[in-house]
């Protein structure tokens, strides 16, 4: 997805800037009527909808997930919070309650598409929340319950351990990682498992194998990885290669399979790379704009 326009001079997905508040890193540097030092929180949430204004009646820009980071700018008298992701920099508003004291650092990532996340270590016991592909955990121990090892989180909660990767580790093939969400549906702004957009799946998966890429595709498009010469027509694509149309992105399964979240579906899906450029072409994005490969 590509959000909506934004400020000609700082794009205000990326730059905690408004004419009234602004960043206290950005004094000198931009007219505002008060500068801010960040407050570090946390995302207490399942996930979080991120939204470019305090109207839960606007289309969400981004999701912020469990555990990651959000340096806090303000809190409204109506319960919204405007402040700034760590993880990728995305700047907006997202409910208040759904922040929490930052505590320590992270130490593990939802390394599936989702996780349940139990009051202790027992498969048995209701859940506390489902927790999506890159959601942020501190494991602080662990425990065995029936054969099942379980990691134990600094809040007295469990998961199952295997669904856990410490943050520093990564997969081989990252494109594996997106076909294991194959199936999930459309979401216009959605960043987990449970509904994802062109641009999230590309950067949930990327992130998997170590590479960290910006959130919406014209971000995407513009710095992941290495571009390759398209002036001629499409080169001769390999698995992992990104392709970018004015305001979408998919990933090379193979060079003659397009792997992408897509609203011709509705889904993350599969399709033969020749068809999906016809398609897209006449119907959707015009004709590819770039190609690059992580």
């Amino acid at each position: 997805m590509t959000s909506e326009a934004a400020a000609p001079s700082l794009d205000r997905r990326i730059h905690p800037v408004r004419a009234d508040l602004a960043a206290s890193r950005y004094r000198g540097r931009v007219a505002a009527e008060r500068f801010v030092d960040p407050l570090a929180t946390r995302i207490t949430a399942a996930s979080a909808p991120l939204r470019p204004a305090p109207d839960a009646a606007r289309s969400i820009d981004t999701e912020a997930l469990y555990g990651e980071t959000f340096d806090l700018y303000e809190i409204r008298d109506d319960g919204w919070a405007w402040g700034q992701l760590a993880s990728d920099g995305y700047v907006g508003y997202l409910p208040a309650g759904s922040l929490g004291e930052a505590g320590l650092p992270a130490t593990h990532r939802v390394c599936v598409p989702r996780s349940y996340r139990y009051p202790e270590a027992e498969l048995k016991r209701p859940p506390l929340s489902l927790l999506s592909l890159g959601a942020r955990v501190r494991v602080v121990g662990a425990a065995v319950t029936r054969g099942l090892d379980y990691a134990l989180l600094d809040d007295g909660s469990a998961m199952v351990a295997r669904h856990l990767m410490p943050l520093g580790e990564t997969v081989a093939d990252w494109v594996a990682v997106a076909e294991g969400l194959l199936g999930t549906p459309y979401l216009w702004g959605g960043r987990t498992s449970l509904g994802l957009d062109c641009s999230a799946l590309v950067q949930l998966a990327a992130a998997e194998g170590g590479h960290v890429l910006p959130r919406d595709s014209d971000m995407q498009e513009s710095g992941a990885g290495e571009a390759l010469d398209i002036s001629g027509g499409l080169p001769e694509l390999a698995r992992g290669d990104l392709l970018f149309w004015k305001g979408h992105v998919g990933i090379l399964r193979d060079p003659a399979t397009l792997l992408h979240a897509n609203g011709h579906t509705m889904s993350v899906a599969c399709e033969p790379l020749e068809a999906a450029l016809a398609r897209i072409s006449a119907k959707e994005w015009g004709a590819p704009t770039a190609c690059r490969r992580l």
